[in-house]
């Protein structure tokens, strides 16, 4: 009986520890907001409390808690930064690992093609676009996602200045959208390079017939000299032990009058290490790359011509990847199961928060080897 009082006192106390953590945000347990969480399993805030992201993440998987709008719930965290108050060991030696060896080796750049991007292309094809393209749309003018996602790609091309017969590398081209695109449209020659095998063989179905070739290779292997280079949402995956070698890579595959667009996820402070749930669930060896750490990567090679944030704009396109995801979740729900849903659940709307609570960023940033003669001029 003892034995059963001081584990219900345990649970008690882990409870008004999280509820008190919570009300920071405007969060109650069981509460009537739709933003308030509700507790199915009690073993939950002792998870929670003693492992973070991690711990909140893998119990919702499990079902232990709901929340009718899990992205303002999320928003509401963020904003408090109470996930600073809950930093993991398993957070902790991630970071001091990062710093010590390199989890982004060539050997480990497959990883997360294996891990996230052959899960199946039935799945993205019901959530993206019918480019699928897998990076944020741009909204300044877009009523819809496929909009979004073709005035993204069109913005990219017209910073780029491409011009018919110009050779152009797409550095992760993902299925062959974007590679896609400017051949189509601006008559450029494109090489797309990926580290998954699914995604290289439905971009070289996408692009049949068009002056596009498809590798599956790492960009470190890469070789050749390009009048244009693009990279859209790939850098999340390099690593900070490897921007300046990225940097200096894409400097010798461009021309000396070249002009490089890099199209990444960014956050507000530097760190060496990914957030453990979505490292162990989502993206396995990546993290979000600072301004300070691309700056430091790009001095002394390269001038940055431009440097245009639309961070709100990703917060859109993921609750509409979301809203595709609910709609058409009936057709492959036997596939993937209950547990698989409520993960994308997490991932899709605990991003779109980070957005919303501008925690990250969205920014793209034109680099040139040494400067546009008489300035670059803008384009949005």
């Amino acid at each position: 009986m003892n034995a059963q009082l001081k584990t219900a006192s345990r649970a008690d106390s882990y409870r008004r520890a999280l509820a008190e953590l919570l009300a920071r945000a405007g969060i109650a347990i069981d509460g009537s907001a739709p933003w308030d969480i509700r507790v199915h399993d009690q073993r939950m805030f002792r998870h929670v409390l003693a492992q973070g992201s991690l711990g909140a993440g893998e119990s919702y998987m499990d079902g232990w808690w709901d929340c009718a709008r899990l992205d303002e719930m999320m928003r509401r965290v963020f904003e408090a930064r109470l996930d600073f108050e809950l930093p993991s060991l398993r957070q902790v030696l991630a970071g001091l690992s990062a710093r010590l060896f390199n989890p982004q080796t060539p050997r480990r750049a497959f990883k997360v093609g294996e891990r996230h991007y052959d899960i199946g292309d039935d799945l993205y094809r019901r959530m993206l676009d019918p480019r699928m393209i897998y990076s944020c749309g741009y909204w300044r003018e877009a009523q819809d996602l496929d909009a979004a996602q073709e005035a993204k790609l069109d913005l990219v091309c017209r910073k780029l200045g491409l011009e018919s017969g110009m050779q152009v590398l797409d550095i992760g081209c993902g299925w062959g959208g974007a590679a896609q695109f400017a051949a189509q449209r601006y008559g450029v020659e494109v090489t797309g390079i990926t580290v998954s095998e699914n995604q290289a063989e439905a971009a070289r179905d996408r692009c049949r017939g068009l002056p596009v070739r498809i590798l599956l290779e790492d960009y470190r292997s890469m070789s050749g000299r390009f009048d244009r280079i693009f990279s859209l949402g790939m850098f999340e995956h390099v690593g900070v032990r490897n921007y300046r070698k990225y940097f200096e890579k894409v400097r010798r595959l461009l021309t000396d009058d070249g002009l490089f667009l890099l199209h990444t996820i960014g956050c507000n402070a530097s760190v060496s290490a990914n957030d453990p749930w979505v490292e162990r669930y989502i993206f396995p060896n990546s993290m979000l790359p600072s301004m300070a750490q691309i700056t430091h990567a790009a001095e002394g090679q390269w001038v940055i011509e431009d440097w245009h944030g639309f961070g709100v704009d990703y917060d859109r396109t993921l609750m509409a990847w979301y809203d595709n995801f609910e709609l058409r979740w009936h057709e492959i729900c036997a596939q993937y199961g209950e547990r698989f849903r409520r993960m994308w659940h997490f991932w899709l709307l605990g991003s779109a928060a980070s957005f919303r609570a501008r925690r990250n960023q969205l920014w793209h940033v034109v680099l040139s080897p040494h400067g546009v003669a008489g300035g670059y001029r803008e384009v949005r």
